[in-house]
């Protein structure tokens, strides 16, 4: 794609960059509102059966996920006109999807302006190696790598990692904005988890909210997980790197069932997301739809998105992800041809 139809193509989805205040408050409360809805029956299901609860937790969870996508529009201005109530309900979303939000917002800017770049990975990314940097490395670093990119610790111990550490505490020397924010958002869920506790039952946190939080962070790592490591992902060094490859190439078009669409507030077209981070949620379909050169991006499906799990590291030479399996017969042929001296 030449530079004139990369800006044509950044010029067509502009008109889709415009936040609707009677959308964003529709969202709001078709999300908001269903949310503690859920959690409540959860919370009286209890009485009966924590398996009777579970089913409500889990559509509890559906919406936390929902709640998350607002959050994320906050953090890039798109969901209100105004900076003062995007950072109002980015903090107040963030209370109840746990993350904070002045720290979120300046590491996402970071993940955006970099996905994909090779020399700047690290901030906001989930962790890939190149299959020369895995032959590289010692057994050690080999080892942490298998086991992050194991998905029984990826997407099981994960989300823990993500809640109670990696949003929970600031960076070295953040802006006090951020600091302060943290610093509120932690204040906030612990006076929450207190009244909770001791009000309704230490039992209900275990049983209803606890779920809840590790379902939506579970689902919520595999959504930026599967929408970044597909097949053809683009990956590409930094002399070399292309903003708007990155972001049609390198970000998939995620096909859900509209109810999914719709629950996961069409994070599926992260394509145009990426493209064009202003977008607010509601127009990512329209401007997907009305713009025929974005119908280019790789298109996954629940049923082929489940094939990312088998790709681990990216190999430069070939521009695709493969297995861990792959990688050992690599090796092995290598040491297979290697000459050997008398």
């Amino acid at each position: 794609m030449t530079k004139q139809k990369q800006a044509q193509l950044r010029k067509a989805v502009m008109p889709y960059a415009t936040a609707h205040t009677k959308a964003s408050v529709i969202q709001l409360l078709n999300t908001i509102l269903p949310f503690f809805v859920f959690w409540f029956l959860a919370y009286q299901a209890l009485s009966v059966s924590f398996w009777l609860s579970l089913p409500f937790s889990i559509i509890t969870a559906g919406f936390m996920i929902r709640t998350f996508i607002i959050f994320h529009d906050c953090t890039h201005g798109s969901f209100f006109k105004s900076k003062k109530l995007n950072d109002f309900f980015g903090t107040f979303t963030g209370v109840i999807t746990h993350f904070a939000y002045q720290k979120w917002k300046r590491e996402h800017s970071i993940h955006h302006a970099t996905s994909g770049n090779l020399d700047k990975r690290g901030i906001g990314d989930i962790w890939v190696m190149t299959v020369e940097e895995y032959e590289a490395a010692g057994k050690w670093e080999r080892l942490q790598y298998r086991l992050y990119r194991n998905p029984l610790v990826l997407f099981g111990l994960g989300p823990w990692l993500l809640f109670l550490q990696a949003n929970r505490f600031n960076r070295k020397g953040p802006k006090r904005k951020e600091r302060l924010n943290t610093y509120l958002i932690n204040a906030i869920l612990v006076a929450a988890y207190c009244l909770i506790g001791f009000t309704l039952g230490w039992h209900v946190i275990l049983l209803v909210q606890l779920p809840i939080i590790y379902i939506a962070g579970a689902a919520g790592i595999w959504l930026f997980y599967v929408q970044h490591q597909f097949e053809d992902s683009y990956f590409e060094n930094e002399s070399e790197w292309d903003f708007v490859k990155a972001a049609v190439d390198g970000s998939s078009y995620y096909k859900l069932p509209k109810w999914l669409e719709w629950m996961t507030g069409s994070i599926g077209y992260h394509h145009v997301h990426h493209l064009a981070p202003r977008v607010p949620n509601y127009h990512l379909e329209k401007a997907h739809e009305n713009t025929p050169p974005l119908h280019q991006a790789t298109t996954i499906t629940l049923k082929t998105s489940l094939e990312s799990i088998k790709f681990r590291l990216y190999d430069e030479e070939n521009k695709t992800f493969i297995t861990f399996r792959n990688m050992k017969k690599r090796m092995k042929n290598r040491e297979n041809h290697r000459p050997t001296t008398h």
